[in-house]
């Protein structure tokens, strides 16, 4: 069978079920195949009801009754007798009303993976997996696969088409040359597919996943490594460094550059003056100055007779920045700025496209209507993406292309630290530059983890910044309650918030994702002209808010959030020359994650400290916004905890890029097409 045969070409999948999988974006036989499993119950040990202690525990057993009841808003508890030979069992589900329509009116049998504990004043499994016995394809002393229900897809229909599938995967052709297989002690490709469909026991799942982690790792370090080749074979604007200039606007600066700052400007005018363009990336925590780097280095261009534009991902981080340049060149500078956003319409769109297009104006600043066909430069020299992992690749390669006859340098700004690990991986092709110290004067920001409990506390403490003419934003990690988690919400918040802050002494603002953009706008506004006091918000503030008067940041439930998205949040305050406070308001009952990155926010301000932290907590996540890019995101290999391997990874990539730059002989020709 072809691999890339329709799935229809297998036995038992007629139109109804094709379409089902069609749904699911699984269309070819190598795509049912590359479907891995998001998480494996083991069948091997199952328990009699009477013979469970608590722990993580399976049952074999029948569902004698069940019912599920809202106990508030959004807020569903289901749960069910269960019942085999040996007596009987109380199973509770949180949010999963479904749960009795799979399990009322059958006769059947079901196995049961759940945690076992005394929860509420009596014994329960907690949340429980459901697996039809009759489902199952495999026997008891297995480890079952289960697969993600994307659109409603069944894991046992995935695993029924599996089993016919498994003589072609035993027989894959290895994309990995195979002294690289032998040097770094690999199973084979085939071998590892097998080994994560069909589990013989936990060590098969570790080696397979260790074999195809390593190669979604090394096709991203390959892939980069031939992106870098091949940019370094454009050519680019050679853009001369006036000194004399440069340390004119910088001696008018009304504060000294840091070290750091001045060895970033250093590394881009570098890379202006030779002929191929720069791909640089320039990250920084929040705070440390990256947009006065980036203002330097416009400078240069516009003094070379080129055009700048910076690209942000929001409005409001787009409008930060126009303030901010605009502000620092003064109002008597020679050098047009221009900001463009969706906002910007009709006569007053028509003349700033012109002045554009004719030269008139050095720099544009804009959100992603800078990519719109109608958008012409007249020489085009540096691009400026800011937050580029909120953009997708197609949008970063439009506003790149801008430029006329040669390809414009380009400089990437986050401020989402990144561990040299993970930049070696999703910026691979970039040379980095890192602005690792804060401007002098800066007071740290002091940050203090509160239970429940010590509510009263927090609002007496609120109160007091409130009266010395300060503000406050508190944010909430969703805005409703939620199906899959139980939150307090932000409505319930701000109701109860109303009770410790009564109108009109007090005011707040109230901003979310799903607000329109102008209501957004319109409430960030009065915050920022301190028409109120408290801005109650979801995380739709981590980036692109600057309030100088703000000293407090309260984030409630802080253990449902990350520890970069704790730190970009906490980065809101600490902005203005008064000290600022970051309140971790959580549970009791928290995991011992939870408690982790509690402990590493209130130990540390380092954000890089704090990156390593996460990285090795929670795997990369979505850092270079891969759902828009399609570049894989590290599903089987925590780069984390496996720094090594992606030294040795990068090495190989290089060895082979500088061996067989276009990949043609035999012995990679497989890589090329995998």
């Amino acid at each position: 069978m072809n691999l890339d045969a329709p799935l229809e070409s297998i036995k038992g999948v007629g139109e109804k079920t094709a379409e089902q999988l069609r749904a699911a974006g699984l269309l070819t036989v190598r795509d049912l195949i590359s479907f891995l499993p998001r998480k494996y119950e083991d069948f091997s040990e199952v328990v009699k009801i009477a013979n469970i202690k608590p722990g993580m525990r399976t049952i074999r057993a029948k569902c004698e009754k069940i019912e599920t009841k809202r106990v508030r808003r959004g807020m569903t508890v289901t749960t069910a007798t269960l019942v085999d030979a040996s007596g009987k069992l109380r199973a509770v589900w949180f949010n999963q009303p479904y749960r009795v329509k799979q399990l009322q009116s059958t006769d059947e049998e079901f196995f049961f993976s759940g945690t076992f504990e005394f929860s509420y004043n009596r014994f329960q499994l907690s949340s429980p997996s459901a697996e039809k016995v009759s489902e199952v394809p495999v026997s008891t002393d297995r480890i079952v696969p289960v697969y993600r229900a994307v659109k409603g897809l069944k894991s046992h229909l995935v695993r029924k088409l599996l089993v016919q599938l498994r003589p072609y995967m035993e027989v894959l052709k290895d994309p990995m040359p195979e002294a690289i297989i032998r040097r770094q002690k690999l199973r084979s490709f085939s071998q590892a597919v097998v080994a994560l469909h069909f589990p013989e026991d936990n060590d098969d799942i570790r080696r397979g996943r260790e074999r195809l982690g390593f190669d979604e790792l090394f096709q991203l370090l390959l892939a980069a490594q031939l992106n870098k080749r091949s940019n370094s074979e454009l050519q680019g604007w050679k853009i001369p460094f006036n000194k004399q200039a440069v340390q004119q606007f910088v001696a008018e600066l009304p504060f000294a550059l840091t070290d750091a700052q001045r060895r970033s400007a250093w590394e881009v005018v570098q890379d202006f003056e030779r002929e191929t363009p720069m791909n640089r990336l320039l990250q920084g925590d929040v705070g440390s100055g990256k947009t006065i780097v980036a203002l330097l280095c416009m400078l240069i261009v516009k003094d070379n007779g080129f055009q700048s534009c910076i690209m942000a991902p929001t409005e409001i981080l787009a409008q930060q920045h126009y303030a901010s340049i605009s502000e620092a060149l003064g109002e008597n500078s020679n050098i047009k700025v221009a900001f463009l956003s969706g906002s910007v319409k009709n006569k007053a769109r028509s003349i700033i496209l012109e002045e554009l297009a004719s030269g008139a104006t050095d720099i544009i600043i804009g959100t992603h209507a800078l990519i719109e066909p109608t958008v012409k430069f007249h020489n085009l020299g540096l691009t400026i993406v800011d937050e580029q992992h909120r953009f997708g690749v197609a949008q970063r390669a439009a506003i790149w292309q801008k430029g006329q006859h040669l390809m414009p340098h380009v400089l990437v700004m986050t401020a989402t630290p990144i561990p040299r690990t993970l930049a070696m991986t999703i910026y691979g092709d970039l040379d980095v530059s890192v602005i690792d110290e804060l401007p002098p004067g800066r007071k740290e920001i002091k940050t203090m983890h509160f239970y429940d409990s010590g509510r009263p506390r927090l609002i007496e403490f609120l109160h007091k910044e409130i009266a010395n003419g300060r503000q406050v934003y508190i944010v909430y990690p969703l805005i409703e309650e939620s199906e899959k988690l139980d939150l307090q919400s932000l409505q319930n918040g701000y109701e109860q918030l109303l009770t410790y802050f009564p109108p009109p002494q007090f005011q707040i603002s109230v901003v979310h994702g799903r607000m329109k953009a102008a209501d957004k706008d319109w409430e960030m506004q009065r915050f920022i002209k301190k028409e109120t006091q408290i801005m109650v918000a979801t995380t739709v503030i981590e980036v692109g808010v600057n309030v100088p008067n703000a000293s407090v940041m309260v984030i409630e439930n802080t253990e449902r959030f990350g520890l970069s998205q704790l730190h970009q949040l906490r980065g809101r305050v600490g902005r203005g020359a008064k000290q600022s406070y970051c309140i971790l308001m959580s549970d009791y009952k928290i995991s011992k994650e939870g408690k982790e990155r509690i402990h590493t926010m209130v130990r540390t301000n380092n954000g890089f400290e704090i990156a390593e932290a996460d990285l090795k907590q929670r795997g990369p996540g979505d850092l270079q916004g891969t759902q828009q890019s399609g570049i894989l995101d590290f599903r089987l290999l925590n780069i984390g905890k496996d720094s090594a391997i992606i030294e040795t990874a990068r090495q190989i990539a290089m060895r082979i890029i500088d061996r067989d730059p276009q990949l043609e002989m035999d012995v990679h020709y497989q890589l090329k097409l995998h």
